[in-house]
């Protein structure tokens, strides 16, 4: 049952449109799902994916679906895609990532937002994903790394706390603030549970901090997109309100419209509702600081002194090898003293005394033509789901060594090979769940 004091400030608020927005919560869920276009195109994917599929107009990687087992895909454990509701596609897709660019994703879990702004950077520059939550910024890390990703670190850090390490040192920053949730309602009912307890006058001053924080820590020239899940003043348009008051050198930018966004009040943002659009509740707002900034960004190849990452047919960039307690990473480095940092880039794998033990995560970020000793399988093959499940697969092949296994020319992970017998290398906590 909806408060008696939100459905009074919803009626004040959309006016003749409150009874189709009531009438929206009889309406069925919506799914959507954001292709990894790091991975695969989009005609690519529409031409393999045995679903059907219907575009986000305001996401060109977007899609709607239907069947709900589309999330036990062999694809989805691939990494080709990943199952975001469409009002949360924008806020990314409204950030104008350039190549490398150093962005900040603040409050970033479950970490779709993060994807994106990955995949608008095209392997350059550095994504710093952050939350404050440590069970959350797993969950996130988990993601990223299915997503296939190696330019990035994953935090736990309060952003108020974040903000003296990092003085005026991103170029792009996505604060997709902690709010009262009033656009999920329709999706997520145990929200409306939680607004009774703290509504927007919870979350505001949480959320003016917040801001602050995060345009103290963009450079000059730098964009910031402020959005949140909410329809409530308070937590929207005053917050914008808020920054500029407290910011001379920040100035609004436009958002391009799609039918049914609704302009905020005072032309701060957009505001989407669910009976205007297909999908839940937004507010996306995009800001500018004042001034201009540098970029420089390097192309120099990195060595290592690694035989089975020199035998890939694959360079690394941007980045450096480093080992930590026998373990390989690639990464860029910054500064991350008194941090709590969940993953510095691509885990690579482990040095043991029987040599160099690839990781999960260097898989999921190779392409099938970086390896040379591949079991591409056919997302039907009854061996996909085998391997998924952690068993040893039997093959009429001849392959010995490490293999890299792969559905449909994406990889899903490593085995080791003896005549033609796989031996699981799968990561266990990377096991599907079939029942």
């Amino acid at each position: 049952m909806l408060p008696d004091k939100y459905l009074n400030a919803m009626k004040s608020l959309l006016k003749d449109e409150y009874d189709d927005y009531l009438a929206c919560f009889d309406s069925p869920q919506i799914h959507s799902l954001r292709v990894n276009t790091s991975k695969i195109s989009v005609d690519r994917f529409k031409e393999i994916f045995p679903y059907n599929l219907e575009q986000v107009p305001w996401c060109k990687d977007g899609f709607y679906f239907d069947d709900l087992s589309i999330s036990k895909h062999p694809y989805y454990y691939a990494g080709l895609y990943y199952l975001q509701e469409a009002s949360a596609m924008l806020p990314a897709e409204v950030l104008p990532i350039e190549e490398g660019d150093i962005v900040l994703d603040a409050c970033a879990a479950p970490g779709g937002k993060s994807l994106k702004l990955l995949d608008k950077l095209n392997n350059t520059g550095l994504l710093v994903s952050n939350d404050i939550s440590i069970s959350r910024a797993n969950a996130l890390l988990r993601n990223i790394e299915r997503a296939g990703f190696s330019n990035y670190y994953v935090i736990a850090k309060d952003i108020i706390e974040l903000e003296e390490y990092f003085p005026k040192y991103f170029d792009k920053i996505l604060l997709d603030a902690p709010c009262s949730g009033e656009g999920m309602f329709r999706k997520d009912k145990a929200l409306i549970e939680s607004w009774k307890e703290r509504d927007s006058e919870y979350f505001s001053p949480i959320q003016r901090r917040l801001i602050q924080a995060c345009i103290n820590m963009l450079k000059d020239g730098g964009k910031l997109v402020y959005s949140t899940c909410t329809f409530d003043v308070r937590e929207d348009e005053e917050i914008i309100q808020y920054a500029l008051d407290n910011n001379s050198n920040i100035k609004l930018l436009p958002i391009e419209k799609y039918d049914g966004f609704k302009d905020a009040n005072d032309g701060y943002g957009v505001k989407l509702f669910p009976h205007r659009i297909k999908g839940e509740g937004h507010y996306v707002c995009l800001l500018q600081k004042d001034g201009n900034s540098h970029k420089c960004e390097s192309r120099v190849t990195a060595k290592t002194d690694i035989s089975f990452i020199n035998e890939l047919n694959k360079r690394f960039y941007d980045g450096i090898f480093e080992k930590i307690n026998d373990y390989i990473y690639f990464l860029k480095p910054i500064n991350t003293k008194g941090i709590r940092v969940l993953r510095s880039g691509l885990l690579l794998g482990k040095e043991t005394k029987y040599g160099f033990e690839p990781s999960q995560q260097l898989a999921m970020n190779l392409k099938i033509n970086e390896y040379n000793n591949v079991l591409n399988l056919k997302s039907s093959d009854n061996l996909v789901e085998k391997y998924l499940k952690g068993e040893t697969i039997e093959t009429n092949s001849n392959l010995n060594g490490m293999v890299l296994v792969c559905v449909d020319d994406c990889p899903l992970g490593f085995a080791k090979a003896k005549n033609g017998v796989l031996k699981n290398k799968i990561d266990k906590g990377w096991i599907k769940r079939w029942d």
